[in-house]
């Protein structure tokens, strides 16, 4: 069986919404080793730095997905309009694709964080 456009997309924010909630465990996991960081004598230690680093980087993803999302759904505008349907940008499909591609780069992110946090243990 086929899934439907809007199955998809809820099936993807489900996705997105599960890898993010894992964000206040990996918090939690990061803390000792940031505290381990913050007594040496280095002013950046090897977890903060890696903290930072993948923070900045999915959010520049993360912002330039969303302008893409909200690109493609401009460009289809006209052929949604020509073809008898309502335009993504006005019914709020656009958005929630935006914001999908918005919360990604950090999802994926979260989740890897997870990953490797757990098998230091």
């Amino acid at each position: 069986m086929r899934k439907t456009g809007k199955s998809r997309r809820v099936q993807e924010a489900a996705s997105i919404g599960g890898d993010l909630m894992l964000a206040p465990l990996v918090a939690m996991m990061r803390l000792p080793m940031m505290a381990m960081d913050a007594g040496s004598s280095r002013p950046w230690g090897t977890e903060t730095a890696r903290a930072v680093n993948e923070k900045t980087v999915a959010m520049a993803e993360g912002a330039f997905a969303a302008q893409m999302s909200l690109l493609h759904s401009a460009s289809r505008f006209w052929p949604e309009v020509f073809s008898g349907r309502t335009p993504s940008l006005f019914n709020g499909i656009a958005a929630e694709r935006s914001f999908n591609a918005a919360l990604k780069p950090a999802s994926v992110a979260v989740k890897a964080n997870f990953r490797r946090l757990s098998t230091k243990t």
